[in-house]
């Protein structure tokens, strides 16, 4: 289910008899169609297991679900709806999903498709004890949220998003306030080039860069600012 961008700040979902969609709770812009909002007691995807782990991990950002309930009529006798979304006049950034995953901040998301399956990742997996610090320097935490599947997914952002190929050619560097999320067979960890200048506060500020390589897409908002 693609979500269609009405601008850079809005999205429509249009959701057909029987499927859902994951929101951030309060998200809703406008509506058509026989739709329905509930709390999602788990937050998504993976159960009430699932849900304690994202608790634990701090990524478990409060989701409704977005449906629309077949009638008695049956699929064929139940009109589809259409679900506009938007939060915090923030830039949104859509990506259709092949089967691969998405590594993106659980307070980033906007929206899914209902059908992709939630996790978390802690950060020392990818980059080790520097993977760690990546979650300190950027104020980002120790886990990360993955979507993995087939299906949409629409994020926020700072002033815009964008897209960065990662290939085989040589690493992508970013800098760490500025990354949003990433997918594809990508390995990430921080970088540092601490000298001297730094530690008498005439460096360039630009003491930490994030190193992505393998294959895949960073996402790099125009901003440095968190959400």
């Amino acid at each position: 289910m693609p979500f269609t961008r009405i601008n850079s700040k809005m999205v429509e979902a249009h959701i057909a008899p029987g499927q859902r969609v994951f929101s951030q709770r309060g998200a809703m812009l406008a509506y058509r169609g026989p739709v329905t909002f509930t709390p999602s007691i788990t937050g998504g995807q993976g159960g009430v297991m699932s849900m304690i782990g994202r608790r634990v991990a701090n990524e478990a950002t409060p989701l409704m679900t977005v449906e629309v309930p077949i009638g008695p009529g049956g699929p064929g006798g139940t009109p589809p709806g259409s679900v506009m979304f938007g939060h915090g006049g923030h830039h949104i950034h859509t990506v259709d999903l092949t089967g691969e995953t998405l590594y993106v901040e659980a307070d980033r998301l906007l929206a899914f498709d209902g059908s992709l399956r939630q996790g978390t990742m802690f950060m020392g997996s990818q980059g080790g004890v520097m993977g760690v610090i990546r979650g300190q320097v950027t104020g980002q935490g120790l886990f990360t949220t993955t979507l993995a599947g087939k299906g949409s997914v629409a994020f926020m952002a700072h002033g815009g998003v964008i897209e960065l190929p990662i290939t085989a050619r040589g690493p992508v560097h970013v800098d760490p306030q500025a990354y949003v999320a990433h997918r594809g067979d990508v390995r990430n960890k921080l970088t540092t080039a601490l000298g001297w200048r730094e530690m008498v506060g005439r460096g360039s500020g630009e003491a930490f860069q994030l190193e992505l390589s393998g294959n895949g897409t960073v996402y790099v908002q125009a901003s440095e600012e968190k959400l």
